[in-house]
């Protein structure tokens, strides 16, 4: 099935998305005394400043054209004021338009055994090895116990997106819930610029828009965000309170787009003190490992 049969494309909808939120006078246009029937720009105001034609802006949008150069690409985003992420993500939805081959499969979700031994020996920090779709693959008891209430959940169900969603415990576990889930969401919409059709990826989107009637409308917004590789977070947890640290992501060569992520504190500070606590007391059993998903 192609975009146009879909009704559009993801480049389209990524266009109008971003048009929709870009106001004349962020890109330095002048607003007349007229009534403005759309919040942001209009197409031929964006064509224009892209130095396109209207009709080929249209097109683009309405999906009935898929294969804009890279220099109309570039014009775009510099019109649009695209940051970086953004930019990328636009470059990868112009190349996923112009290719309509096999509807991919979702991959693997097995964890190498080396991988699973790293986990543990990482103790009393918390690790873990994340899939592109934000799905806990396997992680460490350290990890379950940290993140309060995600143990609820049988070990396929196990996703951060959904966890800060449809969890009741999750607003009350990260501190600053608000900027995770925006970023839980862009990370997924990023994902759909290279995999479009990938059935996982669109039976949990699916999921969480039915669920979540926030999720719905941060997806609306087409927001994108590379992911950090390292940062700091602060959990609030029930039993161990309020808990500092830095984490680390990095890429496992030789895995489908698996990530392994950990988070440290400095020993001899409260937050060491805290995370030895949680190891301590957490499940040994909860590091076992996830069951294959037919996804």
């Amino acid at each position: 099935m192609t975009p146009q049969q879909r009704g559009g494309s993801e480049l389209g909808r990524f266009l109008h998305a971003r048009r929709d939120q870009t106001a004349p006078g962020d890109v330095g246009l002048t607003v007349g005394a007229g009534t403005r029937r759309t919040p942001g720009l209009r197409r031929e105001e964006l064509a224009t400043l892209a130095g396109v034609s209207v009709d080929y802006y249209t097109r683009l949008e309405r999906g009935k054209e898929n294969r804009p150069s890279p220099a109309v690409v570039d014009a775009l985003a510099r019109a649009l004021k695209l940051t970086e992420d953004e930019h990328h993500h636009l470059r990868s939805l112009a190349a996923g338009a112009a290719d309509f081959g096999p509807m991919p499969t979702a991959p693997q979700r097995t964890v190498q055994p080396q991988t699973r031994l790293l986990l543990e020996a990482l103790r009393p920090y918390p690790a873990y090895v994340i899939s592109r779709t934000l799905d806990l693959l396997a992680v460490n008891p350290s990890t379950l116990a940290l993140v309060a209430g995600i143990s609820d959940w049988p070990a396929e169900q196990r996703n951060i997106a959904r966890y800060l969603f449809l969890h009741p415990a999750a607003r009350k576990v990260f501190a600053d819930w608000d900027n995770q889930a925006v970023s839980a969401v862009a990370r997924l919409r990023a994902v759909t610029a290279t995999e479009p059709d990938a059935r996982d990826l669109s039976a949990l989107i699916g999921e969480l828009k039915a669920e979540s009637s926030y999720f719905a409308e941060l997806w609306e917004r087409y927001e994108v965000k590379g992911r950090r590789q390292d940062g700091q977070k602060v959990f609030r947890h029930p039993d161990a309170g309020t808990i500092t640290l830095s984490y680390q992501s990095l890429l496992i060569e030789g895995s489908p787009g698996q990530r392994l992520g950990v988070f440290t504190a400095e020993p001899g500070t409260a937050d060491h003190a805290a995370i030895v606590q949680l190891d301590g007391v957490a499940d040994p059993r909860a590091g076992q490992p996830t069951v294959e998903s037919a996804n």
